[in-house]
């Protein structure tokens, strides 16, 4: 097995939504997925791009990502967030996580950042062991706060 990875290219998007759905599917929230592939070429791209997206290239086809992104910390300044570090299915135990996570955090390294962080759901234990296995501090006493789009409206709403 040849992995090679890389930086994602505009053409690799159609991949990756494939994976971005492949894992809403396991998390039992494919319905929530609202990303095209048309959005991920146009924020992920260009002179303002809003993420940048490692992917493992395995023989030309693309079997895991990892999507990172800046966002600042008032304890540490500029930090890095992993949005998801996806492996497909049939490529889960082969080495491709821990190759994607070298790359974010040699990424990490070379940004100077404080901190990466990321989430991942209590019933994932397999991601768990994996992240602890590699140093990673799971903060369980922690939860994640969210305002989605219905939120923000309703909120918006109710301070006019």
């Amino acid at each position: 097995m040849n992995v090679n990875i890389r930086k994602a290219k505009q053409d690799d998007m159609p991949q990756a939504l494939k994976l971005i759905k492949e894992l809403a599917l396991f998390e039992k929230e494919l319905d929530k997925v609202e990303v095209t592939v048309e959005q991920l070429e146009n924020d992920g791209f260009g002179n303002n791009s809003a993420f940048t997206c490692f992917v493992a290239d395995v023989d030309n086809h693309i079997e895991g990502i990892a999507l990172v992104y800046n966002r600042y910390s008032t304890w540490k300044g500029i930090v890095l967030h992993l949005e998801d570090l996806i492996v497909s299915e049939k490529m889960r135990g082969s080495g491709i996580g821990t190759l994607l996570l070298d790359e974010v955090v040699k990424f990490a390294d070379q940004l100077g950042v404080k901190r990466i962080s990321w989430e991942v759901l209590d019933w994932n234990e397999p991601a768990i062991a994996f992240y602890e296995k590699k140093g990673a501090n799971v903060m369980r006493d922690w939860d994640v706060v969210q305002l989605d789009e219905k939120g923000i409206k309703n909120y918006i709403q109710n301070i006019n």
